[in-house]
């Protein structure tokens, strides 16, 4: 403080110079000023080396924008012409020193002078320079005007400015801004900011037995807990309140430096970038000046490198330590260190991240649990073991027209074996189990939620109205114009006859793009009908053998690849379909966004596993009158097993593919190679990358980082696999496992990646996870409907409860593979359906068998549905019904019996406001007593005057009193 003291004073008799100077001057000049100042005390001047600070070394950088530089093309070096440059522009500055500064900026008429001659002749003027632009063309003139305009604006609102124009990377160019102590003052104020006052009081937990066990619970959890030194000891906790300039006193601002942390300092940089516009048409604040291309990019800096050594506290290198290292993936997330650096939204995420985790833990033991039960149980399964049976001669009808011959059941014994692991009793218990656990998941997060409000001071935190966008405003402004263009600034907004050819644009994009998802998994199950009718075909046994699972197995990999493509197809399209609604604020265009991203990529992952779960197999028909696709391929069905079997080959193939390609592969690929692209771009690919971290600073380095583009892809990718841990768990109980193994992974990999591959997010505060909780809970919900579903009419639980209780002659299974098999008589085939090879068994087959409840062949009624098919039917309704209606009501008293606040939290936040209004009382208690005291003493100073003033008129000998009396004795 004294230091940045001695520098303002010695610097104060050149500050009424560099204001009377254009802004462009001041730049010029400030620059040149502290490059002096660098290079005559370099050593203390260490911060600025790394592109922290100001050429002083006292200003921190509190934000960056980069814009493009086209470099003089003479002879002289860039730092000689710029100095011409600025010398060519303080002459004429001052040869027009009458001229207002707005005739400066804009570079008006000036008295017809050489100079001026000369500069009208010119083809192109510099204007950010105020001199002859030889190398710049009428575009990139109007951008530096558009940048000098803007950047005026900034110095207005009090932000300090500095330019870098001579970097290492070329063609870029840096505008370091750095907000001073008044201005963070007024926009804490006016953003309201929650501060820590002087006050803080004990945070006191109770002394009951549940406390006692999670006391000695946390004691032997310690080691598992990151080592983040804590500023204070954790049941002491500062008294917050909303920040006020007029109650500074209130505030503990002993260091001004530390009062407002990087992360706050550079969101109210952000939202004054934001909120200035400038006069020129079209300038909407730096979002639309990014977008037209004045700027290239605008970031904040990451607060140090990883590896460096200094002294100062890096709380990025902290977490790099103790977050993003896979070392590190047993223990707890910094999450309180996490918020401090990245904000509260993305703390949020990664607290939620992190108790979904947590909590498939003990999701995954169950499920592993019901799959060994199945393994156990395997052998003693009696549906199986009479398929297994060796003496088993039950002839089956061919699976396909023609060149498929008929078989024995026997030769389905794997398939059938394999089913029992994942369609067994248990699997009935495990759905209901995690129907309970998605809604204990949910008022889990709730409560999780209300704490870390309590502890980050968000309790009273009201979202507020954002900003319109630039788009939005443009839009406003062009049908403004349109009507009347004299009336430009009169209110206007979209209505929804404006935006009605956007909404009918988005519906029919949206049933275009999921008729295309119907179509690919239409195109898949052709693919799978006539590749198995060619590997039938082939001489090799084998491979005849062996038709069913590689048809299988190479479907969903083909399914796989599609999904991951139309992923980024679908991603695109949502976002174009948002931008062409121009939704008014930044939070209504992120939840469109989500919203139309979420619907189509929901589609795309679950359609295929849907036909699978509920459509294959049941629009087959039957031997003698198959239901046929184009009059030549016949729809498939499933093997003997059922298809719960193929289900669950589908949703693991898809979802560790996604999880292993897409949220891994991609997520540590794709950063890197754009990082790499842009390296390369940069003209530095010359350097090694230890040399380039070394010679560039920080605000070059971070350059080349990757831009946030938002957590929509980070929520997006673990709500899908919330789909798939929650819609058809019944058919693959092992899906909990692989999530909880992934999502270890993931988070580390989400941890690095925002650490050391992403530039630093603009910090944005948030009380909840806004529409992902909404979308968790319609998952949720629908997952109990599909799980009724998957058990009632995909597995085969049903059938064999009714044959159980109502068809077996002494109530146990035996019998019961015989039950669901109807007769065919193979002399009722169409013509030209029947097989080209029937003595493939070595026999002549007359009657075969296919899997369905239809009356015999020699029944009065031929292959019509018997009564067996309406009592399975009716049961597979009731049990919906009933599923349904049980598992949700546990889930409504698991809702009702867990608070959303935890006792303690309301209980502190009720401590809170009772100590706040104390404090004011007192507050206002000191300012009474004041006042009194100051209004004492004034009277008694009144009084003391009064005193004196009466006695020297009575001992006054020339007094008019002393006369009167006198004359009157």
């Amino acid at each position: 403080m004294a230091a940045e003291a001695k520098d303002n004073a010695s610097l104060s008799s050149t500050s009424r110079s560099e204001q009377r100077a254009p802004h462009f001057l001041q730049d010029v000049i400030f620059h040149g000023k502290f490059k002096l100042l660098k290079a005559l005390t370099p050593e203390e001047n260490v911060h600025c080396r790394h592109g922290l600070y100001f050429q002083d070394g006292q200003r921190r950088v509190d934000y960056i924008l980069t814009y493009p530089v086209k470099k003089p093309g003479s002879g002289r070096s860039s730092r000689q012409s710029v100095h011409l440059l600025t010398e060519k522009a303080v002459a004429r500055s001052l040869r027009h020193v009458s001229h207002s500064r707005g005739e400066q900026l804009h570079c008006h008429q000036a008295p017809k002078t050489k100079d001026s001659a000369a500069s009208q002749s010119s083809p192109a003027a510099d204007v950010e320079l105020g001199c002859v632009g030889e190398t710049f063309n009428g575009q990139e003139d109007h951008k530096a005007f558009r940048r000098e305009e803007f950047e005026g604006k900034l110095r207005d609102m009090g932000l300090e400015l500095e330019k870098d124009e001579d970097t290492k990377i070329q063609g870029v160019g840096f505008v370091k801004i750095h907000a001073p102590w008044n201005v963070l003052c007024r926009e804490a104020e006016f953003m309201k900011l929650k501060m820590p006052t002087k006050k803080v009081y004990e945070v006191k937990h109770s002394s009951g037995v549940v406390e006692k066990i999670t006391s000695l619970v946390s004691k032997v959890l310690e080691p598992l807990h990151p080592h983040v030194e804590e500023n204070q000891p954790k049941n002491i906790k500062h008294l917050s309140h909303t920040f006020s300039r007029e109650k500074q006193h209130l505030f503990d601002l002993s260091d001004k430096d530390c009062f407002f942390d990087s992360k706050t300092r550079s969101s109210i940089v952000f939202e004054i970038l934001k909120r200035t516009k400038c006069k020129a048409k079209y300038s909407m604040g730096i979002t639309s000046l990014i977008g037209n291309g004045i700027y290239t990019a605008a970031y904040p800096l990451h607060d140090g490198d990883i590896n460096e050594e200094s002294a100062e506290p890096n709380d990025r290198k902290l977490l790099y330590e103790e977050w993003a290292n896979y070392g590190v993936f047993y223990k707890y997330q910094p999450i309180g260190l996490v918020r401090k650096y990245f904000g509260e939204k993305i703390g949020l995420y990664f607290a939620w991240l992190g108790l979904y985790t947590q909590m498939l833990i003990p999701a995954s033991l169950v499920g592993v649990i019901v799959f060994l039960y199945g393994c156990a149980t395997v052998d003693d399964n009696i549906p199986s073991m009479e398929i297994c049976h060796p003496r088993n001669n039950i002839t089956m009808c061919p699976l396909c027209d023609q060149v498929c011959s008929y078989w024995k059941l026997s030769s389905a014994c794997g398939t059938a074996r394999a089913s029992h692991l994942f369609d067994n009793p248990a699997t009935v218990f495990f759905s209901i189990f995690m129907a309970l656990w998605a809604a204990m998941f949910m008022e889990h997060w709730k409560r999780r939620q209300m704490r870390l409000n309590y502890e980050w001071d968000l309790t009273g935190f009201e979202d507020e109205e954002d900003h319109p966008r630039a788009e939005y405003e443009f839009r406003v402004m062009q049908k403004s114009m349109s009507k009347d263009p004299k009336s430009q600034h009169k209110m206007e907004k979209l209505t929804c006859q404006d935006r009605l050819p956007a909404y009918m644009t988005n519906l029919v994009m949206m049933l275009l793009m999921i008729g295309v998802t119907f179509a690919i998994v239409f195109g898949v199950i052709l693919y799978r009908i006539s590749t198995k009718a060619a590997l039938h075909m082939s001489s090799n046994p084998t491979t005849r053998n062996n038709a069913q699972l590689t048809v299988k197995t190479t479907a969903a990999i083909i399914n796989l690849v599609v999904i991951l493509i139309l992923d980024e197809v679908y991603g695109a399209v949502a976002r174009w379909l948002t931008v062409l609604e121009v939704p008014k604020t930044d939070k209504s265009f992120e939840e469109r966004l989500i919203f139309k991203t979420f619907i189509l990529k929901f589609f795309n992952a679950f359609t295929p596993i849907i036909y699978i779960a509920f459509f294959r197999g049941r629009l087959v028909g039957r031997p003698g009158s198959y239901l046929y696709v184009f009059e030549s391929y016949r729809m498939e069905e499933c093997a003997h097993g059922g298809c719960l079997m193929e289900l669950c080959i589908q949703l693991s193939i898809t979802m560790l593919g996604k999880q292993l390609i897409q949220n891994n592969l991609f997520e540590i690929g794709v950063p890197k190679l754009k990082k790499l692209i842009r390296y390369i771009r940069s003209e530095h690919g010359a350097y090694k990358e230890e040399e380039r971290q070394k010679k560039l600073q920080r605000y070059e380095t971070d350059h080349f980082l990757e831009p946030f583009a938002g957590l929509t892809p980070e929520y997006m990718e673990m709500i899908i696999q919330f789909g798939f841990v929650t819609l058809f768990v019944a058919s693959f109980p092992l899906a909990p496992l692989f999530a909880l193994l992934n999502n270890i992974i993931e988070i580390r990999l989400d941890a690095k990646k925002f650490v050391t591959e992403l530039r630093r997010p603009v910090a944005a505060r948030a009380k909840d996870i806004g529409i992902w909780y909404n979308i968790l809970r319609g998952v949720a919900k629908v997952a109990v409907i599909i799980n009724a579903f998957v058990i009632s009419f995909t597995s085969d639980f049903i059938p064999r409860m009714v044959y159980q209780y109502m068809y077996s002659p002494d109530g146990s299974m035996h019998g019961f593979v015989n039950h669901t098999l109807s007769y065919f008589n193979v002399s009722h085939f169409q013509d030209g359906k029947e097989t080209m090879d029937p003595l493939h068994l070595g026999y002549r087959v007359e009657i075969c068998r296919y899997k369905d409840y239809r009356e015999p062949p020699w029944s009065d009624t031929p292959y019509e549905i018997s009564k067996e098919l309406w009592a399975v039917l009716a049961v597979r309704l009731a049990f919906v019904i009933v599923f349904q209606n049980v598992v949700m009501l546990m889930s409504d008293i698991v809702d009702w019996l867990i608070p959303d606040i935890p006792k303690d939290i309301s209980l502190q936040i009720h401590k809170e406001k009772i100590l706040l209004v104390d404090l004011f009382m007192k507050e206002e208690q000191g300012k009474f007593q004041v006042l009194e005291n100051r209004g004492t003493m004034r009277d008694k100073a009144n009084c003391s005057r009064s005193n004196n003033n009466n006695s020297s008129t009575l001992t006054h000998p020339r007094s008019g009193l002393h006369t009167n009396s006198t004359k009157s004795l």
